[in-house]
C-alpha cells in the first residue's frame, strides 16, 4: 500500500491476517528521531478507526517511538466479519497480540480511547509483559449507564448522506454536546466527518464501520453498569495514565476516584469542555501524554 502524506506524517500502510483468516489494516509510523523507548499502539473507540489519531500519531513519531495504528476488525480498511458475534473486546485483543507479534514488537506503551482502553485491559489480563505502560482515554474500570444508553441508540442507526457537507452537519449534530467550544467551527466538523465517514463509490457519505457492530446494543434501554475492576486491576504494576473529558457521560470523576483507589500511583486528567472522549489533541490531554511518555521506556 501508498504511504501516508506529509501533512498527516509518513507511515506505511500494512496488512495482516487474523487467525480466523480475516485482512486487517494498520497504519505504522517510524519513529522520527532516534528511538526514545518502547514503541505505541494507539486503539480507537467503537465506531472509529485509524484515522481518529492522524493529529496525534505524528507528533508520538516525532518523540522518537514508533507507532502503530490499527483499523479494528469491521472498521475502516479492516474487513468487516462474518460473524457478528466476534465483535467483542476479547477477540479484538487477540487481533492486537497477533499484529504485535507479525511486526516483531514484544513490549509496547498501550493508548486505548474507549473500546481501545477496554481491550488494553483486557491486553492486560492475557499478556501483561506485553504492556510498558497504558494511557486509558475516557474509559475505566466502571462505565455508566446513561453513556452506554446514549451510545446504543447510535451506533449503526445513521443512514448515508449525499455530500461530505451533510456528513460534516451530520456528525456536529450529534456530536456537537462533546465539543461545545468548538460548535461554530466548520473546519473542525469537516476534518471529525472525514475521520469517522467514508465515500462510496456512488458518491454518497456514511459511516465507516459495519452495522453489526451495534448487535452488541441490541437493547439500549436497558444498559446497565459494566464493572471490569477485574480487568483494571491487572494493570496494577504498570504505569497508568488516565484521561477523562470533563464532561463525559462514559467515566465519571467517581470512577477516577476508585481508580484511584485501586491504582495510588494512578496518573489522572480532566480536559475541560470535552465529553467522550477527548481527541488527544487538546493541550491538557497532549501536554499529559508527553510528560507520561517522557517517562516511561
Amino acid at each position: 500500500m501508498d504511504s501516508g502524506s506529509a501533512i498527516m506524517g509518513a507511515f506505511s500502510e500494512r496488512s495482516f491476517d487474523t487467525v480466523d483468516g480475516l485482512k486487517l489494516y494498520t497504519r505504522d509510523y517510524p519513529a522520527l528521531a532516534p528511538i526514545t523507548g518502547a514503541p505505541v499502539i494507539l486503539l480507537h473507540g467503537l465506531t472509529r478507526n485509524s484515522r481518529d489519531f492522524e493529529s496525534v500519531a505524528p507528533r508520538i513519531a516525532a518523540l522518537g517511538r514508533r507507532v502503530i495504528v490499527p483499523d479494528m476488525r469491521g472498521r475502516g480498511h479492516s474487513a468487516y466479519d462474518p460473524d457478528p458475534a466476534h465483535y467483542v473486546p476479547a477477540v479484538y485483543a487477540q487481533d492486537v497480540l497477533s499484529l504485535l507479534d507479525k511486526l516483531g514488537i514484544q513490549e509496547a506503551v498501550f493508548v486505548g480511547t474507549s473500546m481501545g482502553g477496554i481491550i488494553t485491559m483486557v491486553v492486560a489480563a492475557l499478556a501483561p509483559n506485553r504492556i510498558a505502560a497504558a494511557v486509558l482515554n475516557d474509559i475505566g474500570p466502571l462505565i455508566e449507564s446513561s453513556g452506554l444508553s446514549r451510545i446504543g441508540a447510535m451506533v449503526g442507526r445513521s443512514r448515508p448522506v449525499a455530500n461530505w457537507d451533510e456528513g460534516a452537519a451530520a456528525v456536529r449534530a450529534i456530536q456537537e454536546h462533546i465539543y461545545p467550544t468548538r460548535v461554530d467551527d466548520a473546519a473542525f466538523w469537516q476534518t471529525i466527518a472525514r475521520r469517522v465517514l467514508r465515500e462510496r463509490d456512488d458518491g454518497q457519505v456514511e459511516t465507516d464501520y459495519d452495522n453489526n457492530i451495534a448487535l452488541a446494543f441490541s437493547d439500549p434501554e436497558t444498559a446497565s453498569p459494566v464493572d471490569m475492576t477485574a480487568l483494571f486491576e491487572k494493570l496494577k504494576d504498570k504505569p497508568v495514565l488516565s484521561v477523562r473529558g470533563a464532561l463525559s457521560d462514559l467515566l465519571s470523576a467517581d470512577t477516577v476516584g476508585y481508580m484511584r483507589e485501586l491504582k495510588p500511583d494512578l496518573v489522572a486528567i480532566d480536559v475541560a469542555d470535552v465529553g467522550h472522549a477527548p481527541i488527544l489533541d487538546e493541550p491538557q490531554a497532549w501536554d499529559a501524554l508527553l510528560d507520561f511518555l517522557a517517562r516511561v521506556k
